[in-house]
């Protein structure tokens, strides 16, 4: 039988690895006569290499890490940078941790929090890219997609000037949107592909890019399964400059997550 839930969070209370602040904690708190406190400052701010890692290697962000396997993948596959796993979900998150702790792995951790205020935890030019594997792609609301401005300038407070993001997903329209961010604002794409197992469009390194498709986490397992292409895109985020939406008309995806029906009767989104 598989742990519960709390069985879960008691562990991960106890986890070198686990840093666990999300927005209630963080921001907004109130003090004995109902006024709001100051935003309580994440102590590793800015100290992640020296207080954690105990190194001066890149740091690299997977928000929405879900179980935790992608981000303990590129670990092993890249014990020359540090990972960290970003989820709200705990009881998802206790997976990776636990593997990680089980094997030693030094280069990882996990910070369990609200995405919306993920730049409250890194201080600028501390990380060097950002994996979104497998995002929800919110086809309904814009600004709760991980690749909208209103991420992304989040994004540009920490990440070093021309950082990567990489895109890694199901949805086509997810895909698409973020295609036509990249271009609309004329960001640097730097490889592209709608099916990442079939080829793709740009230049990267053949080593690196067949390292990369040996990692493939629970739900990427189950879009293969189903037959849906998976899509990967990998691009530059400079610090300048305005970045705007497209306000472009894209195609809905025919489902919302495996086995469910999308649930917008909608045929389009923006």
């Amino acid at each position: 039988m598989s742990k519960g839930k709390l069985a879960k969070f008691a562990d991960m209370e106890t986890y070198e690895n686990v840093f666990q602040y999300p927005y209630s904690v963080v921001d907004h708190a109130l003090g004995p006569d109902g006024q709001r406190l100051p935003r309580i400052p994440f102590p590793m701010q800015g100290h992640w290499h020296e207080q954690y890692f105990h190194n001066q290697n890149p740091i690299v962000l997977e928000l929405g890490c879900g179980k935790g396997e992608y981000t303990v993948g590129l670990a092993k596959l890249f014990p020359q940078m540090n990972f960290i796993g970003v989820d709200i979900k705990g009881a998802r998150m206790w997976t990776g941790a636990t593997q990680a702790l089980r094997e030693g792995l030094g280069n990882v951790a996990f910070l369990r929090t609200n995405i919306e205020i993920i730049d409250h935890f890194f201080a600028p030019g501390e990380v060097q890219e950002i994996w979104l594997t497998f995002s929800d792609p919110q086809m309904k609301n814009p600004r709760k997609r991980l690749t909208s401005t209103y991420f992304m300038e989040r994004y540009r407070r920490f990440l070093v000037d021309n950082g990567i993001i990489h895109l890694k997903t199901d949805s086509n329209f997810l895909f698409t949107y973020t295609t036509l961010m990249a271009e609309h604002n004329h960001l640097p794409v730097l490889f592209r592909t709608d099916d990442l197992y079939g080829g793709g469009q740009g230049s990267m390194e053949d080593a690196e890019f067949a390292r990369l498709l040996t990692i493939r986490t629970y739900y990427e397992s189950m879009w293969m399964e189903r037959g849906l292409n998976i899509k990967y895109l990998k691009f530059r985020l400079p610090r300048e400059g305005t970045l705007e939406e497209t306000n472009i008309e894209i195609p809905l995806d025919d489902y919302r997550s495996y086995h469910r029906d999308k649930r917008s009767s909608l045929e389009v989104g923006k």
